[in-house]
């Protein structure tokens, strides 16, 4: 399952992380194992209000679909 699929109020586990660039490099640099809960969607769907390790983070649609996650349930 990937991060762009989880609805709001559901969590998961950051099992792997692909693309490139900065972006990649930022979300490793958080650690391996990471939960995080989605907060928000915009009202047309991007972009996605992410809670984890006590902050909140935006990411567009795009670039959550080359998160893998495992839901917490």
């Amino acid at each position: 399952m990937t991060l762009s699929e989880l609805k709001i109020g559901s969590s998961g586990i950051i099992t792997a992380v692909g693309g490139d660039g900065a972006l990649r490099r930022r979300l490793l640099d958080m650690g391996p194992k990471t939960k995080v809960m989605v907060r928000k969607v915009a009202p047309l769907g991007d972009p996605i209000e992410l809670f984890l390790r006590g902050y909140e983070l935006t990411l567009r649609k795009e670039d959550a679909k080359n998160i893998e996650i495992n839901e917490v349930v």
